[in-house]
């Protein structure tokens, strides 16, 4: 069997800096096959997803690939939204409905279900918003923004116990995943024929699907480095209130970031060990990145170990 032909060279460097797509997953394949078929698509050695959705639920499903793979942990912090089919399994009156609802908005404690990837334990995830978009007789289509992670069939399930009918979940697709929306993602179809057609030196229909990582780390608090951390940090590491030259925006402890260098270049994702308003105090490390996003022999280290200052005996 002959080797492919090769991508045009936009593409090929759009897939080395790392890039992501929106695929619209039908029902039926796990989130992992469509993942692995992505990646056979663009014969890729790797490719990973972020929120994983059941055989049977459709919708909006974030595949990385290349450098884009190390955003997974960035993309946990954003919630997810979903449109739903509850089935009431007995009558429950109109005027009890939006009570039932509004309890269930906020913190909530859940635990995963039997036939989960996760260990069972219960753990506390966040409803943003839980509302009533139409309903038929038992059947209740419902718009649910939920932290990453929340299980929206045992959400259902809690639904239905609180109610006193029971009920079920008995459809599900995912419309949102924080920034990003179903009317972004593609089939996998069109990534089968944009690739044909980059395979035929058209790039413009697959560097359309290959959104750069930026569209990611954007929404995240942007630290900018002064040049002597920018060159530790791409070394790995951590940074000292002193190597920050300027902060875009608030952000807490215990927040994701994104370290920039002095032109804007991403160089690491971090998590913040203090707060924005308290970076001004306090000693050691401010934040502590977990990606170098950069390749760090393009960054002369400009200190010497501690060894190497050690003048060698005569």
């Amino acid at each position: 069997m002959s080797a492919p032909v090769p991508f045009p060279e936009s593409v090929q460097q759009r897939l080395a800096t790392g890039s992501f797509l929106l695929i619209d997953k039908p029902r039926g394949p796990t989130s992992h096959q469509v993942t692995a078929w992505v990646r056979d698509l663009l014969g890729l050695p790797r490719a990973g997803h972020a929120g994983t959705l059941d055989p049977n639920v459709s919708g909006l499903l974030w595949v990385g690939v290349g450098p884009a793979l190390k955003l997974l942990p960035m993309l946990l912090d954003f919630p997810k939204r979903y449109i739903g089919v509850v089935t009431l399994h007995g009558p429950l009156p109109e005027k009890e409905l939006a009570p039932l609802l509004a309890e269930f908005t906020g913190p909530l404690y859940q635990t995963p279900p039997v036939r989960s990837a996760v260990r069972r334990e219960r753990r506390i995830r966040t409803i943003h918003r839980l509302t009533l978009v139409e309903r038929d007789g038992p059947k209740l289509l419902v718009d649910v923004v939920a932290d990453s992670g929340t299980y929206i069939r045992t959400l259902a399930v809690d639904l239905g116990e609180a109610s006193g009918v029971g009920a079920h979940l008995a459809e599900l697709r995912r419309t949102g995943t924080g920034p990003f929306t179903e009317e972004g993602s593609v089939p996998l179809t069109v990534l089968a024929d944009a690739v044909s057609a980059a395979r035929e030196g058209r790039a413009e229909p697959l560097l359309a699907l290959l959104h750069p990582i930026e569209e990611v780390t954007r929404e995240f608090p942007q630290v900018r480095l002064k040049p002597g951390a920018t060159a530790a940090v791409a070394h790995g590491a951590g940074l000292a209130r002193g190597g920050i030259r300027s902060t875009d925006r608030p952000f807490r402890a215990g927040a994701h970031v994104a370290l920039v260098g002095p032109d804007g270049e991403l160089i690491a994702l971090a998590t913040a060990r203090r707060g924005s308003e308290e970076l001004g105090s306090g000693e050691g490390w401010a934040i502590e990145p977990f990606r170098v996003m950069v390749e760090p022999s393009r960054f002369p280290a400009r200190w010497k170990r501690a060894e190497e200052s050690v003048t060698p005996p005569p």
